[in-house]
C-alpha cells in the first residue's frame, strides 16, 4: 500500500518553480532586505508568525527568506472549490477556520492542528500570520489564539524538540505600488518549552494569554508600529515628512556601522512615532498641534493625489534633472513595449475592478506577470522567428525579455515626477510641512 503523501513532501516540481517564483518577486520589488535571519534557530522546529499587511506578498516575501520549503494556513473558505484545494495544496498552504466562521466550524481545526504539527515534527517551517487576516497599515491587529494552540501541542507532542515562535516583522514601502521596497526584520525567537517551563505556575490559558503578550511586543519591535486609533494617519504623514532629516540629524550607527537606505528610514520613523506618542503624554496640548497639522497636511496632500514619495524623499535638483532624462532617452524602448505588454496591464486593470481589498492590487499584479508575460513572450519570440531573420529575431527577444518591469520603472518615475511638480506648486501644502518640522524640531 502506497504511502499517504504529505502536505511537506519533497516535490521535484515545486522545488523547481520556487526558482521562478522567488526570481519573479525579485522584479516585482526595487529592494528586498532581509534583517535578522542570524536569528532564525536551526537547533529545532520553527513557526514563522509575520504581520499580515500585504496579502499574497507577505508569504512570498516568508517564503523567500531561504530556499528551504514552509507550510502556510489560509483562510478556509478559498478551499471550497476542489480544484483551487489542489493547487493550494501543492503549494504547501493547508486550511484554517476563523471565528467569523462560526464555533462549529473553528473545532474542524483540530485536523490542521495536528497537521501542523506532523510539519514541525519533520522540522519544516510552518508559518501562520497570528492577526488572522491583512490589514494595510503600519499598525497590527490583536493576535488570534490559532498559532498558540499549534505551539503548545506540538510541544506537549513533541517534547524533545525545540520549539520556536519566530516574529517577523513586514515593512513595505507602500502597499498598493508594484516595484516599490519590502523590508523584513526578523526578530528574537520565542522558544516555546523554555517558556512554559518559567511560566510553569499559570494555568494554560494564562500561559497563552502570557505568551501572545510577548510575541505581540515582538512583532511590534520588528515593524514600523503605529497605534491604529484616531490620529493614525496624522502620525504616519509627521513620520514621512521629518524622516529626512531624522535621518540626516540623527546618524544612526548598529555595531559600529551607520545606517543607510531602508534600515535607517527604519529607524527614523520609529524614533519620530516613539517622540510623538511620549508627547501626547508628557504634553498633550503640543502634541495635539503637531498632530492637528499632521492630519491637515494629509488631508490636503491625498486630496491632490500627491504621492508621500515626494514629501518623504526629498530629491536634489540634479536628482530630477536625471529623472527627466531617463525618461526621454528610455521613451524610444518605453512606448513599444508598453503597447507589447498592454495585454498584462488589461487583465491587470480589469482584476483591479473585481477587488474590494486595495491591498490584493500588489498580489494580483504578481500573478499576472508570473503567468502571463512568459505565454506573451513565446507568442512574440514565435512571431519575431517567423517573420525576421535569426539574428534580428533573438535581438528582439533578448530586448523584450526586461519589458514589465522597465516599463513600470518608467511609468513609476513618470508618476513620481508628476507628483513632485504637484507639490512644488503646492505652496499651500509645502508651507504645511514647513511648519511641522520647525513645530517638531522645536519639541524635541
Amino acid at each position: 500500500m502506497a504511502k499517504e503523501k504529505k502536505i511537506q513532501d519533497y516535490n521535484l516540481l515545486y522545488d523547481v518553480l520556487r526558482y521562478y517564483v522567488d526570481f519573479a518577486l525579485k522584479l516585482s520589488y526595487r529592494e528586498i532586505k532581509y534583517v535578522g535571519r542570524e536569528f532564525i534557530p536551526r537547533d529545532g522546529a520553527v513557526i514563522f508568525a509575520p504581520n499580515h499587511t500585504n496579502a499574497l506578498m507577505d508569504a512570498l516575501v516568508i517564503l523567500a527568506i531561504d530556499h528551504q520549503p514552509k507550510v502556510f494556513v489560509a483562510r478556509a473558505d478559498i478551499f471550497r472549490n476542489p480544484k483551487i484545494a489542489k493547487i493550494l495544496s501543492f503549494l504547501k498552504i493547508m486550511p484554517i477556520m476563523r471565528i467569523r466562521d462560526g464555533y462549529e466550524e473553528v473545532k474542524k481545526n483540530n485536523e490542521t492542528i495536528e497537521r501542523a504539527v506532523d510539519v514541525l515534527h519533520d522540522r519544516i517551517p510552518f508559518c501562520i500570520f497570528p492577526e488572522g487576516t491583512h490589514q494595510a497599515k503600519h499598525s497590527s491587529l490583536p493576535l488570534s489564539k490559532g498559532i498558540f494552540r499549534i505551539a503548545f501541542q506540538a510541544h506537549e507532542m513533541l517534547p524533545d524538540m525545540p520549539l520556536y515562535i519566530v516574529p517577523v516583522g513586514l515593512r513595505y514601502g507602500s502597499f498598493f505600488r508594484f516595484r516599490s521596497t519590502v523590508r523584513v526584520q526578523i526578530g528574537e525567537p520565542i522558544n516555546v518549552g523554555k517558556f512554559i517551563n518559567e511560566h510553569s505556575d499559570l494555568a494554560t490559558p494564562e500561559q497563552i494569554t502570557a505568551m501572545r503578550d510577548e510575541l505581540t511586543a515582538r512583532i511590534h519591535q520588528s515593524i514600523f508600529y503605529i497605534p491604529n486609533d484616531e490620529d493614525y494617519d496624522a502620525i504616519h504623514e509627521v513620520c514621512a515628512t521629518v524622516v529626512k532629516q531624522q535621518v540626516k540629524n540623527c546618524q544612526f550607527v548598529v555595531d559600529g556601522k551607520r545606517l543607510r537606505g531602508l534600515d535607517a528610514h527604519f529607524e527614523a520613523n520609529n524614533r519620530t512615532k516613539r517622540d510623538i506618542l511620549r508627547l501626547k503624554e508628557s504634553d498633550p496640548e503640543a502634541a495635539s498641534k503637531l498632530i492637528k497639522l499632521g492630519q491637515e497636511a494629509y488631508e490636503m496632500r491625498t486630496a491632490k493625489h500627491i504621492s508621500l514619495k515626494s514629501v518623504s524623499v526629498k530629491y536634489t535638483v540634479l536628482s530630477r534633472i536625471l529623472k527627466i532624462l531617463f525618461l526621454i532617452v528610455t521613451l524610444p524602448y518605453t512606448l513599444p513595449v508598453s503597447l507589447l505588454t498592454l495585454p498584462i496591464n488589461c487583465v491587470t486593470s480589469y482584476l483591479f475592478t473585481l477587488l474590494k481589498d486595495r491591498a490584493f492590487r500588489n498580489s494580483v499584479r504578481y500573478l499576472v506577470n508570473l503567468v502571463l508575460w512568459p505565454i506573451l513572450m513565446i507568442i512574440y519570440t514565435v512571431l519575431a522567428f517567423s517573420f525576421l531573420p535569426w539574428t534580428w529575431a533573438l535581438g528582439v527577444v533578448v530586448v523584450l525579455l526586461p519589458a514589465p518591469i522597465i516599463a513600470q520603472e518608467s511609468w513609476r518615475l513618470l508618476r513620481l515626477l508628476v507628483s513632485d511638480i504637484k507639490l512644488l506648486s503646492n505652496k499651500p501644502l509645502r508651507e504645511k510641512y514647513r511648519e511641522i518640522r520647525v513645530l517638531f524640531t522645536q519639541l524635541k
